[in-house]
């Protein structure tokens, strides 16, 4: 793995994400890690956990957030909501990339339901190694915020 090693990284998910967060703990365990919950199986609303996460981007205290659940719609709505926090729904390696090399996502959503663990991984890595190329997608990405 090729993760920068001094990343910080928010992660949450709620009740339908829980188990892809925790095998994502385990993935990214040599790396300083928050985790906002959800902490169990049990059901919980998704912005109680997305907010957080989100709200730690947007302060600086993380560099990059990690959130999942079911679809992963409704934790990038939330995240959305935050200033500064350019959320991206991935359900693919390739998306994953494109998201940070044109959007400069800064916030992964990932649908639990719709990959598999080993997809979850390889999004995960590429998203959080791949560099935002500026240039031309930097006047777009300065136009998102209202």
């Amino acid at each position: 793995m090729a993760i920068n090693q001094k990343l910080k990284i928010a992660i949450g998910s709620d009740h339908a994400g829980f188990e892809y967060k925790e095998i994502l703990r385990d993935y990214l365990s040599d790396y300083e890690l928050k985790d906002f919950g959800t902490f169990s199986l049990d059901s919980v609303d998704y912005p109680d956990f997305a907010h957080p996460v989100a709200s730690s981007v947007e302060n600086g205290e993380t560099d990059y957030g990690i959130l999942v659940c079911g679809s992963a719609n409704g934790v990038a709505i939330t995240a959305n909501k935050h200033k500064g926090i350019r959320a991206a729904i991935c359900w693919e390696k390739e998306i994953a990339s494109l998201a940070r090399q044109h959007n400069n996502a800064n916030v992964i959503c990932v649908p639990a339901r719709f990959v598999s663990t080993d997809l979850v991984k390889e999004m995960v890595n590429t998203f959080l190694t791949t560099a935002f190329e500026g240039g031309r997608h930097a006047s777009r990405v300065d136009k998102i915020s209202c």
